[in-house]
């Protein structure tokens, strides 16, 4: 194709290239706002801790030194998207990030979800800022610092916490798929400990469906998956509580193959309660699981 250009005829680019020229243009110069807008807002600090996902660091935001978690994920790790109501398309993480702030807290007054702050679309990463309980640690921490676990009073206030807090996300339609000791933050407090469920880059919205691509940590995948290569999310998220609880009160790492062949069995010298709960929560067939509801009324 040829574009008349003053009385010449000379090859040139179609006009949709150029458009595109032009909103790459736009694009570049809006994402080094953003950036310049992130510098201005927050100062990062020291490393907190890193992965596949990308990075997360300490940090405050100027105005108030409030407290603050900078999640940075490079682009190629950002493969989850969604489109909200107005067709704006976003991270899912950010979209379910989003939607948490409108949650109510749970019946000890407090949210055990973190809460996004801001976000920044940069022309590399995505810049997530959240809330940073203040002192805190995750759980995988620790449970390092109390020699590998816990005792069954504190294991029950902090596994209490996260039920409320998954009961609040299956009610938004929110399935975490990856509940984990090393996704649990853990505010130390006279009061005992608070627990907050953190990392939500695998988590998607939940309509009642069949989930057949594995998201999540291989070792705590549940039986049915092994069997069918499909989960769903409400007995998938009481086992993964089921794994957490068996960890922090065993000082070993869970294995769902080790646990189904005999391998990992639970301790007898816990309460017949704690046991009869685990056990529940960990039953091969998820028809067999309690619901969420069921777990927050169990004796334990």
């Amino acid at each position: 194709m040829t574009e008349e250009v003053e009385g010449c005829s000379t090859p040139t680019k179609k006009k949709k290239g150029l458009l595109q020229q032009v909103q790459t243009k736009e694009t570049s110069s809006s994402m080094d706002s953003s950036s310049a807008k992130f510098q201005k807002k927050y100062t990062e600090l020291h490393l907190l801790g890193e992965g596949g996902f990308g990075s997360v660091f300490a940090g405050y935001r100027q105005k108030d030194k409030l407290p603050v978690a900078i999640k940075h994920i490079p682009k190629e790790n950002v493969f989850l998207k969604h489109k909200d109501e107005n067709g704006r398309k976003m991270a899912l993480e950010v979209a379910i990030m989003l939607k948490l702030r409108n949650l109510t807290t749970s019946s000890s007054g407090q949210l055990a979800l973190v809460s996004l702050l801001d976000w920044y679309e940069l022309e590399e990463e995505l810049v997530l800022v959240m809330e940073r309980p203040m002192p805190s640690e995750d759980l995988f921490v620790y449970l390092d610092e109390h020699e590998g676990c816990l005792n069954e009073e504190e294991a029950k206030i902090i596994l209490k916490q996260l039920v409320e807090a998954t009961i609040q996300l299956q009610d938004a339609n929110i399935f975490h798929r990856d509940i984990k000791v090393e996704n649990v933050l853990i505010k130390s407090s006279s009061e005992g400990p608070q627990a907050y469920l953190i990392d939500f880059g695998l988590s998607c919205f939940d309509r009642g469906r069949k989930f057949a691509l594995l998201r999540g940590t291989r070792d705590h995948v549940p039986p049915e998956f092994y069997r069918l290569k499909k989960y769903t999310a409400g007995p998938t998220t009481v086992w993964q509580l089921g794994v957490l609880l068996f960890e922090i009160l065993h000082n070993k790492m869970f294995k769902t193959i080790s646990f189904l062949t005999n391998k990992l069995k639970i301790n007898k010298r816990l309460s017949k309660n704690c046991q009869d709960l685990m056990t529940k929560c960990l039953k091969e067939q998820p028809k067999e699981r309690p619901t969420l509801e069921e777990l927050l009324s169990h004796p334990w």
